[in-house]
């Protein structure tokens, strides 16, 4: 009862939020979107691939015609690498575009590409969008993400590919969207700074997916915490910090060619599930283990309704998340065979 109160608490703490804002037009609706991103892609990617280098281009929504003028970057860091990624992610920067335009009020974007040409990686992709979406149903506070089909032209009109890819919400839209703020924070932040709530719901939703790359408490060298998420907090003074998750590639879930478990970690390959929860959370993660298994419908709903992916992937990661389910079935075997092993601060 201790735990599900404390979970309600954090719930309506992270809900209650003030000044709220709209989705901007890009994440307002889910049905992907026609572009073609025009510019000096491949010499881009034939060069170092340093994330400073940047190129002119432009991005066409096909169904109005509208073409807006972009900076376009290399971003990531294993994927940007030539020996994983053949068409690393994109950043794709914008200039004040027009009100009506479904790219309103956006500035830069992370865009998630396929990393490389085979029909088999458009599947990735597709599994990795799946990944935000469910993350989506949790709560708001959520990076929303927008699937595209996108054909990719060079700067002399040269077609180049035609694949699926997704944009990425930016963190302040998020926050905004919520009532809530960025936090401005160091490369360590102290556990107890977390909501309980918003902590639970993370930590168990990477152990659902599969994902060991990411940090509660740090960002990598010289950036802020935290890895492969962003914190945001209520207006309010005192309320706790809330993460929110992000890169779910190396996820058992999506399952890439060239993910591996993270340095330090003894598993055999990221299908292995692995809890990296605190102790102190183990109330909140109870109570969310309830919530989880609440919206194992919706779940699975939703990534069955993800468009594009095929049924055998589809079905293959329904099987992954049904062995989640069944790890989290009962309030007695969360303890057993999942907090038991939390971490201590």
């Amino acid at each position: 009862m201790k735990g599900k109160m404390l979970f309600a608490a954090a719930l309506l703490s992270a809900s209650s939020t003030v000044h709220a804002a709209p989705p901007e037009p890009l994440f307002a609706a889910d049905q992907p979107l026609a572009l073609e991103i025009r510019g000096a892609i491949q010499k881009m990617m034939r060069g170092d691939r340093d994330r400073s280098d940047s190129v002119p281009g432009t991005v066409t929504v096909k169904s109005t015609g509208e073409s807006l003028p972009v900076t376009l970057g290399l971003r990531g860091i294993t994927r940007m690498r030539k020996e994983t990624c053949q068409f690393p992610p994109l950043r794709v920067s914008f200039t004040n575009p027009a009100p009506t335009s479904v790219f309103a009020r956006q500035g830069r974007l992370k865009l998630v590409t396929h990393c490389r040409n085979a029909q088999d990686f458009q599947q990735h992709v597709l599994l990795e969008y799946a990944a935000y979406r469910l993350y989506n149903l949790l709560t708001p506070v959520s990076f929303r993400a927008r699937l595209a089909t996108i054909d990719y032209v060079d700067d002399a009109g040269k077609p180049i590919t035609s694949r699926v890819g997704f944009f990425i919400e930016d963190d302040g839209s998020a926050a905004r969207r919520n009532g809530l703020r960025k936090a401005r924070v160091g490369q360590r932040v102290p556990t107890r700074q977390i909501d309980p709530a918003a902590a639970a719901r993370m930590v168990l939703f990477e152990y659902m997916i599969g994902n060991l790359d990411w940090a509660l408490q740090a960002g990598p060298a010289g950036e802020p915490c935290c890895h492969n998420g962003r914190l945001v907090q209520p207006a309010v003074a005192g309320q706790g910090l809330i993460p929110m998750p992000y890169d779910f590639d190396y996820s058992g879930l999506v399952d890439a060619p060239y993910a591996v478990p993270p340095e330090g970690f003894t598993e055999a390959s990221v299908r292995e599930r692995r809890y990296r929860g605190y102790c102190i959370h183990n109330d909140a993660v109870l109570a969310a283990a309830g919530d989880f298994r609440a919206r194992r419908g919706a779940f699975l709903a939703e990534l069955n309704a993800v468009p594009g992916l095929d049924r055998r992937r589809a079905a293959k990661a329904s099987a992954y998340l049904e062995e989640f389910f069944a790890l989290i079935a009962t309030d007695q075997s969360v303890r057993a065979r999942v907090i038991n092993r939390c971490l201590k601060v």
